[in-house]
Parts: C-alpha cells; structure tokens; sequence
C-alpha cells in the first residue's frame, strides 16, 4: 500500500483492514488452516486438534467464520446431531496468504 492511498482513506476502510478483521482473533487462522489441511472436520474433532481452546470460543469463531462466507457449516437431520465445517471458495482464497505468513514465521522465528 503506498502513500497516496493512505492519504485519501482512513486505514479501517483498506482492503488490509477488512482482510485482518476477518481473520482477527486466536484461533480463526489455525481453524481456516486445519480445514485446508484436513479438508471436511466435525466440531469435536476440531476441538480435540486445537486442544485449549474452550467450547465456547471455538463456537464463536466458527459462527463468524460463517458469517463472513469463510467456512461453509453443514447440518445433518440426525439424532445425535452432526454437524461438519469446511472451508468456502472465499476461505480457500485465504490459504495462499496463510501459507505464506507460515514461511515467513519459520524463516524468522527464534
């Protein structure tokens, strides 16, 4: 982003802005990245995956993930209920911008 752009606009109305509050938070980037990886996940496992995340918070993310068009959510009609995430068109845009804050976290980590 240069300068100019600055100038003309206020930085919560930049792509750059709108891109971080939806991946803001703990856990949404690693859920966004355990669904590129493991494709379709269950609630629970996904929970067991991440480990300290609480149930409430992993129900939080997931409902703005959901919200924001980045995880698709799909119901089944069962009894017990079953309940499957995966990632959207969207969400699977972000992964390329994922992957590389990975590599540059492992280049420069200490």
């Amino acid at each position: 982003m240069n300068k100019e752009i600055l100038k003309e606009k206020y930085i919560e109305n930049t792509g750059f802005a709108y891109t971080m509050s939806l991946i803001a938070g703990k856990y949404k980037m690693i859920i966004l990245y355990l669904l590129a990886e493991l494709g379709i996940i269950r609630y629970n496992e996904l929970k067991r995956i991440i480990g300290k995340i609480s149930y409430k918070t992993l129900s939080l993310s997931l409902k703005e993930l959901e919200k924001d068009n980045l995880i698709i959510r799909k119901e089944y009609p069962q009894i017990p209920p079953k309940v499957e995430y995966s990632l959207s068109k969207i969400g699977k845009s972000l992964i390329p911008i994922l992957d590389a804050i990975c590599i540059w976290g492992e280049k420069n980590k200490k």
